[in-house]
């Protein structure tokens, strides 16, 4: 599947949820909770240094892509100086602003059944695109029942299939066998967590897809008898992992909490960096390229098929014990997200980190095949140990792949929250 350009491109869910979290468990007026956005898009806002890298990066992959009558549009409303902003710089965004308040007026209901549909269809019949007005009419949020996995007394919750949830979830069924030692054990955090992440995602890209086309049962991916058979693949050296077969049977996160109790665990992505890059003219609008999950072999479980959602990436987490919500905690990133989700629940409940430390703790990241990426800040020794492993390692000179993550907890007795935010951007923890 390519990555930009109308073909990846699949119909868009945020504007919809936007307004159906809002009608069910909203206490404002739908246009209050836009507000700010539109003025930050009229007005402009100050870009931030680790965004404005980001955005130089993107700047360089679609201006490369400009003579894309769908992705030309880009440059107009990203970089209307001709180039990226840089740090400190004010971007508006003025057709931003106006789309904002279509679908504050309308409750989102323009995007998906009125003149920005329409716009959207006529810019994609222009252009060469798939997406069409009936696909946008036909959308309706899914309301779903999230997955937990047991982990030392703790219930880590997940979205279910099609996110990739189930991947952090069955690497830590996997590290609950083996008893929780030192943070600096290389035996148990350097070679067992990433190995069971090696086998986790190996299954998770074999067995998941939209929930209706899986072949494999969430239940059978997290049976006891299957998560023993996969434990005993973990020795004493690196694998090459193959999947298991089990018996039948761009991204932003947000973590809020307020005075009754009440706490959120949000995601939502355009997946890769801005997108697929195409941009509807005269609307701010930035489509995603989500489709650049599916497969395009025939005989694959994600294979691309009409009205069928692909393998994902954003997964919101959440944690509990004995019934009561603990809090929100996520780690965007792509493919980093289930990995970065093990090392942080694994540093608040084995190692007891607080928020902020268990989000500043350096991280790994497997690569595939044996090839593992490991940020700065790793004792040589410890490094040393995962090379003698097998594991073919790499320093990181970049940290913003390593996942943005966000924690809040909730203290079961007293009710006091603690925040914590990432370290690898901009990003701070807000009291209002």
């Amino acid at each position: 599947m390519p990555l930009h350009g109308w073909t990846p491109v699949t119909v868009p869910g945020t504007p919809a949820a936007w307004a159906t979290l809002s009608q069910r468990f909203g206490k404002l007026d739908f246009a209050t909770l836009l507000a700010p956005a539109i003025r930050i898009a009229r007005e402009g806002f100050p870009v931030s240094p680790v965004i404005s890298a980001l955005w130089q990066r993107a700047e360089g992959e679609f201006r490369a892509r400009a003579d894309d009558p769908a992705v030309a549009p880009w440059l107009d409303a990203f970089a209307p100086l001709g180039r990226a902003p840089h740090p400190g710089e004010l971007h508006r965004n003025e057709a931003q602003a106006r789309t904002l308040e279509a679908l504050a007026e309308s409750r989102c209901e323009s995007f998906y059944r009125g003149a920005l549909a329409q716009t959207i269809d006529a810019f994609s019949r222009r252009t060469g695109g798939y997406l069409r007005a009936e696909d946008l009419a036909g959308y309706t949020p899914e309301w779903v029942e999230p997955i937990a996995a047991d982990y030392r007394g703790y219930q880590v919750w997940e979205i279910p299939p099609n996110g990739q949830g189930m991947v952090a979830l069955m690497a830590l069924r996997l590290m609950e066998g083996f008893d929780p030692s030192v943070r600096d054990d290389p035996e148990l955090l350097h070679h067992r967590q990433i190995e069971a992440m090696k086998l986790a995602y190996t299954d998770g890209h074999h067995h998941i897809t939209d929930g209706g086309h899986m072949r494999t049962s969430v239940a059978a991916l997290f049976s006891d008898t299957y998560a023993d058979t996969r434990r005993r693949l973990i020795g004493a050296s690196a694998i090459d992992p193959e999947p298991g077969q089990p018996q039948a049977g761009g991204t932003v996160y947000l973590a809020t909490a307020d005075a009754d109790g009440n706490m959120v665990s949000y995601i939502q992505s355009n997946y890769h960096g801005f997108g697929s890059g195409v941009v509807v003219p005269d609307t701010g609008i930035s489509l995603q390229n989500r489709g650049h999950g599916f497969s395009l072999d025939a005989d694959h479980v994600n294979v691309l098929a009409p009205g069928k959602r692909t393998f994902h990436t954003i997964i919101p987490g959440f944690l509990s014990r004995d019934g009561i919500g603990l809090g929100p905690f996520g780690v965007m990133g792509g493919f980093m997200q289930p990995q970065g989700h093990l090392q942080v629940v694994m540093n608040l409940i084995d190692y007891g980190l607080n928020p902020q430390a268990a989000l500043d703790a350096p991280r790994w990241q497997w690569m595939g095949e044996r090839q593992v990426s490991i940020e700065p800040g790793y004792p040589l020794h410890l490094v040393r140990d995962m090379a003698a492993r097998g594991h073919q390692v790499s320093l990181a000179i970049d940290s913003t792949s390593y996942g943005r993550g966000q924690i809040i907890l909730r203290h079961p007795d007293t009710g006091v929250y603690c925040g914590g935010t990432e370290p690898r951007t901009d990003s701070s923890i807000a009291v209002l």
